[in-house]
């Protein structure tokens, strides 16, 4: 990116350093107990009720209020054309790097926006699950690049994102196992017509050339969460250890072989996979994308939100 590129995108955005974030959540309270979160946070993730108040529940409340104006404009228009308002959900894109803490970000989120009365049904969908079959992967010789754009199947994600903004009665979307590492053949996730979908993925928010639909195109908001990537590679190498002494230890898990190395040959390999597949992914089709959210979140190296940029309406 250019400095003017640079500049011009800063631009776009309100700047917001911690504390004055946090003083957006007004009367907004924490429905939060330190049991429910210790459920819905994943693997070395660090988050506390007080990250919670001061980054989430302002975050809530303005998508509260985001997501009451998309219901009344539907209500206005369907008074105009002299229609019944349709039940469309609102869409919330979640993007960011492998390790960053995405999935633990958006159960929070998921968790939190359920508690307001006027949108009480939240979905969680993951772009994990469509990712291509381990065959197809090695049929293609991409198996090395997981996570790549390439290696999903994006069309059959942009179906399921259309028919949930049509407001079908029932979508199925596919399940993706990180035991086995691969798609569940006999799992569907199904969802009948929430009032919001979460989607969280690594390239929710990626464009390419040649194409004339985006998934970016059914959000009515998204968030990227952004860190400085020797932090987030830090991460995932602490992340990787722990699941050497858990998920790794399981029977059917793809990773098993990883579970009897030192503690010094599981570094270089998770150093070594963060190089050429996670590092890679990130600096080619991640975080060229960061701003084309409407909401960026930028971690420090504690995991905790140090500043938070806002696109201008």
């Amino acid at each position: 990116m250019t400095l003017d590129a640079a500049s011009t995108a800063v631009d776009r955005y309100l700047s917001f350093e911690r504390d004055t974030w946090a003083e957006l959540r007004a009367t907004t309270p924490l429905t939060l107990g330190e049991l429910e979160l210790s459920d819905l946070q994943g693997i070395n993730d660090q988050i506390d009720l007080e990250e919670v108040a001061t980054i989430y529940l302002p975050l809530s409340r303005l998508l509260n209020l985001y997501v009451s104006t998309i219901q009344d404009l539907y209500k206005v228009s369907s008074t105009f054309l002299g229609t019944v308002a349709p039940k469309v959900p609102y869409i919330i894109g979640v993007a960011g790097s492998v390790a960053v803490g995405k999935s633990t970000f958006a159960r929070i989120l998921q968790a939190l926006l359920a508690q307001w009365p006027n949108h009480p049904q939240v979905d969680l969908i993951t772009t994990d699950g469509f990712l291509h079959p381990n065959a197809v992967l090695e049929e293609r010789g991409i198996m090395n690049r997981k996570g790549f754009p390439e290696s999903y199947d994006t069309r059959e994600l942009l179906r399921v994102l259309r028919d949930i903004k049509s407001g079908r009665a029932e979508v199925t979307a596919p399940v993706y196992s990180h035991v086995v590492y691969d798609i569940v053949d006999d799992e569907r996730v199904v969802t009948r017509q929430p009032d919001i979908v979460i989607l969280e993925g690594l390239n929710v928010l990626q464009t390419a050339e040649g194409f004339s639909e985006f998934v970016s195109d059914y959000f009515d908001f998204s968030i990227y969460i952004d860190a400085d990537e020797a932090d987030i590679e830090k991460w995932y190498i602490d992340r990787f250890l722990a699941l050497r002494g858990s998920v790794f230890q399981n029977p059917d898990s793809f990773f098993k072989f990883y579970a009897e190395l030192s503690d010094e040959d599981a570094v270089a390999t998770a150093r070594g996979i963060w190089r050429e597949i996670n590092g890679r992914n990130l600096a080619e089709n991640i975080a060229p994308t960061r701003h084309r959210a409407s909401l960026i979140l930028h971690k420090a190296a504690d995991h905790r939100v140090d500043g938070v940029q806002l696109r201008r309406l």
